[in-house]
């Protein structure tokens, strides 16, 4: 996906998301940093870690997401160290003592392949007996092939309104979920101007994720159902790996 054209939508979208920043900043602030984020967006969690005095650095692929980032928090006093990349490919020269990949971002790998790539690159860029923390959300999905409204309205002072709907495809063969989002501006004078945006992830079991890890250079991970902690169990909605390299 080219998140270029879908950085306003996702700042709109997950802005207040909080449900992840007080793990990955005790994950962050245990390591001691450097710290590198994969997969950084508009900066949420990149912004969080660094007011708290941690010293993070972004990966981005998205060259508009980076650039809202820095709005963002140029706006708050901030300057971040975001740098443009993707997780399979990009080079740094800096070791890092954590690396993290916040609110699904490896699920933009599609295949086993890209899998593996992307784990044995973030394996050489950790110091040795570095760690590697991510989640990933699980399959709960909604009713496939219908379009529902995502529950958010934005209004304009002119009196103009946008409205978020999404249709879901679910490809179990490959375990693929196709979001397409359908983004509706009604303005005052009734014209109606949609947007319309794809996403695609790929889900993971977890034994898969054990094996990949396991098969990239790293220690077998500790695997929780959520940022509290906890067993991974049927109900959990989230998975939360964390692992160290060998």
């Amino acid at each position: 996906m080219n998140y270029d054209d879908f950085a306003d939508l996702y700042d709109h979208q997950y802005d207040l998301y909080r449900d992840d920043l007080h793990f990955y900043a005790g994950v962050a602030e245990r390591a001691g940093g450097p710290v590198l984020e994969v997969g950084a967006g508009t900066g949420r969690v990149t912004a969080h870690l660094a007011r708290r005095g941690v010293d993070i650095t972004g990966l981005e692929p998205s060259a508009r997401m980076i650039e809202r980032a820095q709005g963002r928090a140029a706006g708050n006093g901030q300057t971040l160290k975001l740098v443009q990349g993707d997780v399979k490919t990009f080079a740094l020269e800096q070791k890092f003592e954590l690396i993290i990949a916040p609110f699904n971002a490896l699920m933009h790998l599609y295949t086993p392949n890209e899998q593996v790539q992307a784990l044995e690159n973030l394996r050489a860029h950790l110091k040795p007996g570095g760690g590697l923390a991510f989640d990933l959300y699980l399959p709960r999905f909604g009713k496939p092939n219908t379009m529902r409204h995502e529950g958010d309205t934005l209004h304009t002072p002119d009196g103009g309104r946008t409205d978020i709907f999404l249709v879901q495809r679910h490809d179990k063969v490959r375990q693929h979920i196709t979001t397409e989002y359908f983004v509706d501006t009604t303005h005052p004078d009734a014209r109606l101007i949609r947007r319309h945006y794809t996403l695609t992830q790929r889900y993971y079991t977890r034994y898969e994720v054990e094996w990949l890890l396991r098969f990239a250079g790293f220690e077998s991970p500790r695997v929780l159902g959520g940022f509290q902690g906890g067993p991974l169990e049927q109900g959990s909605e989230v998975m939360v790996v964390q692992t160290r390299a060998l």
